[in-house]
Parts: structure tokens; sequence; C-alpha cells
């Protein structure tokens, strides 16, 4: 029986993409996988408190054991709320004229 793990730590810039292979040993941890990968030192603006991790875009906490196989990612902290833009994004198209200014949703054309 095998008693190591292969993983990939995975991390994006808009400008560049780490992708980094590792073998660890069964019972290893997501934090444990990211600190051995040598990602932090790669990236030190990387920080864990903040940022969201998941394997396989799945969300996880950093104390999850790590199967053969898994991708962990480290997503970047979002520069915008989403809720924020949609809302911009209503108003916009309200003052537009594409939305109805009552309901906020699209004017129907007759």
């Amino acid at each position: 029986m095998a008693e190591h793990v292969t993983v990939e730590v995975a991390y994006a810039l808009p400008t560049q993409q780490s992708l980094l292979t590792i073998t660890v040993p069964i019972g290893s941890t997501v934090m444990q996988v990211i600190e051995q990968s040598g990602i932090l030192q790669q990236y030190p603006e990387i920080d864990l408190s903040q940022q969201k991790i998941g394997v396989w875009s799945r969300p996880v906490k950093h104390d999850e054991q790590v199967n053969d196989g898994d991708r962990i990612e480290i997503y970047r902290p979002l520069i915008a709320d989403p809720k924020d833009l949609r809302r911009r994004r209503a108003e916009k198209a309200k003052e537009e004229g594409r939305a109805d200014k009552v309901t906020g949703g699209r004017k129907q054309e007759h």
C-alpha cells in the first residue's frame, strides 16, 4: 500500500500561474501541503488567514486531509463585492433606459 500521495498546489495571478506538484505522506492536511510546496515563499503576498482555499473548486478547511490526485487551489481575494457589482449594473441599465425604472426588469418591446 502506498505511503505517499501526489497532489498539486495552484495559485494564479492575472499575469502568471503556478502549478506545483508535490508528494506528501498519506494523512497530510491541506495546510501542510501548502507549506511544504514552497508556494508561500514564491508568493509572499498570500495571506491564508484572509484568502480562501479549495480542492478542485470545492471550498475546504485548512485541516482537511488530501487525497491522491487532489489539486489545492489558493484563491485571490475578491476586489469587488459581487452584489455591489450587480446593483451598479442594474442602476446603469435603468439610467440608460434598458431596464424598467420601477421593477428593474428588462423593458418590454412592443
